[in-house]
């Protein structure tokens, strides 16, 4: 039975199908195709918590970070060294299977998560302070395990939070109390098609726009109003290019104000103003699974990066007769860099990642490796993030690492096993001085701040 019928007949057993209000997003359908389909987001419903929102300070309001840059530009100072025990664990909360990332604003932690035992997705709201429920939004939605469930990491946005689930539909809530506001089912509305072990693009909110690739026959990448989740372009998709992994980048270059995003074809700049299509590539595409998001890098140029052997590409934005121009500068064999799984950083002109044999490794902007962590440090396929001239990198069984970034070298200052299960892939999150961090089945949170 598909998911669509479930949905049917679960609406139609809870009462619910008669009183359900419409709502943006809920009658637009691809061009061709007749209006009907479900949205189970819809569905659902808010249920409140004991708990309430934390005072305390710190924010980390979507994937990557505040600028999805994947570096904390807060003020807090963090401890360069940690006890025999590890840093403190403030907090612990049981989550369903999965690897979506925590975001963190206004002293709540919010999370897409899944229910296996009710067979329903959930947008969590928890507070900072000690983990506690203050709120979730849960809606019917039949799955099937399929290395995990969860892939992806909310975003917010005053008192608004955006979310998507496993299978491409969005939901957008109010950060205080839960309730719906709008959603998309970017299946029916836009052609999407769910990809292999689900959805792992990271909502994207650029000012009052919230910006999501669908890559389906009606549109490559869409924008909508943030607070109505109304249609205001959508960029036309000529290749019929699919949704990867990979998740939406804004940049600047030239005056203008772009999206770039890597599709299963390749890669696209579509204009900020009007989701025009201002340049493609098909220089750079993975064949398995296109995961890293596009690093943005100063004068037109982006870091592309991926595993099952891609290694990684710099590319260099020119302007030749009135068009911009995509140039390949340098590839770089999978042996030297190529992330699997998470995007690269930058910082002071250096690029950070984990390549494909689990290695810490630090680059030049010519591509060209600094240093690598060696048998000093394997790292898998989990996650990392850098703050404050710090790194923590997490391996795949849950041991945190702590080093120097930028450093010339490779120069561990602590690690400590934080956590014991499987997987620990899911994006960190800092803010405030406390660490977000997960595996296969668990959140905690870490006092990762100096006293």
């Amino acid at each position: 039975m598909g998911a669509v019928a479930v949905v049917l007949l679960w609406v139609a057993w809870s009462g619910l199908g008669d009183v359900q209000p419409r709502m943006p997003g809920t009658d637009r359908a691809p061009e061709g195709e007749g209006v009907g389909g479900v949205n189970p987001v819809l569905a659902g419903r808010a249920i409140p918590g004991e708990a309430r929102a934390a005072e305390l300070e710190g924010a980390w309001p979507g994937f990557r970070g505040a600028d999805r840059t994947g570096v904390s530009r807060e003020g807090t100072t963090l401890a360069r060294t940690w006890g025999p025990a590890g840093p403190r664990e403030l907090w612990s909360v049981d989550v369903g299977e999965g690897y979506g990332g925590a975001a963190v604003s206004g002293g709540r932690v919010f999370l897409m998560d899944y229910d296996r035992a009710g067979r329903q997705s959930a947008l969590r709201c928890l507070s900072l302070a000690d983990g506690r429920e203050i709120w979730r939004y849960v809606y019917p939605l039949a799955m099937k395990r399929n290395h995990g469930m969860t892939r992806t990491v909310p975003a917010i946005a005053g008192n608004l939070v955006v979310a998507m689930d496993p299978k491409c539909n969005v939901v957008c809530a109010d950060a205080a109390g839960g309730d719906l506001r709008w959603s998309i089912n970017l299946v029916r509305e836009y052609g999407a098609t769910v990809p292999p072990w689900y959805t792992g693009q990271c909502p994207l909110i650029d000012g009052d726009r919230a910006i999501f690739a669908p890559a389906g026959n009606a549109a490559l990448l869409i924008a909508v109003d943030l607070a109505t989740g109304k249609l205001i372009w959508k960029s036309p998709n000529p290749r019929g290019w699919k949704m990867t992994h990979s998740s939406v980048m804004a940049m600047e270059w030239a005056g203008r104000r772009m999206y770039v995003y890597c599709g299963s074809g390749g890669v696209v700049g579509v204009a900020a103003a009007d989701g025009a299509l201002l340049w493609d590539t098909t220089e750079w595409k993975i064949s398995i699974a296109t995961v890293p998001s596009p690093l943005v890098l100063e004068e037109g140029r982006l870091f592309l990066s991926g595993g099952y052997n891609a290694g990684s590409l710099m590319l260099e934005l020119r302007e030749e007769a009135g068009k911009i121009v995509p140039h390949p500068v340098f590839r770089l064999p999978p042996e030297t860099f190529g992330a699997t799984q998470h995007s690269p950083v930058l910082v002071q002109g250096r690029l950070y990642g984990i390549r494909a044999n689990g290695h810490f490794v630090c680059l030049d902007p010519q591509g060209k490796v600094v240093w690598s962590s060696g048998s000093a440090g394997q790292f898998g396929l989990g996650s990392f993030l850098l703050a404050a001239g710090l790194g923590f990198a997490l391996n795949d069984s849950g041991v945190l690492s702590l080093f120097e970034a930028p450093a010339e070298k490779f120069n561990l200052l602590a690690r400590a096993q934080v956590l014991k299960g499987r997987e620990s892939w899911g994006p960190m999150a800092l803010a405030g001085g406390r660490l977000l961090v997960r595996d296969l089945t668990k959140l905690i949170c870490l006092d990762v701040a100096a006293r």
